[in-house]
């Protein structure tokens, strides 16, 4: 089953939001490997495993945003912000 790699990143959004709001101790662990054909295996261990198949190539990888100022935006913390200037 091939699964593109914006279902993958959203099914571990939803285990980590699953985790996080557990009360009491969670695990979760990723996996990832070069497979042949420009595939990449990635295994998702959260007391079950998620197991998926993924086209990738390394040229495409380079594209893959590094970080989403909206997705930066949504994360509050208990500390207060401080101005960098």
């Amino acid at each position: 089953m091939h699964t593109s790699y914006k279902d993958i990143k959203h099914k571990l959004s939803g285990l980590f939001d699953e985790l996080f709001a557990h009360n009491g101790y969670a695990d979760l662990r990723i996996e990832m490997r070069i497979l042949k054909r420009g595939q990449k295996e990635v295994i998702l261990y959260c007391g079950k495993q998620y197991r998926y198949i993924a086209e990738y190539r390394s040229e495409l990888a380079a594209k893959v945003p590094q970080s989403n100022s909206s997705e930066a935006e949504e994360i509050e913390t208990d500390e207060p912000k401080k101005d960098i200037k």
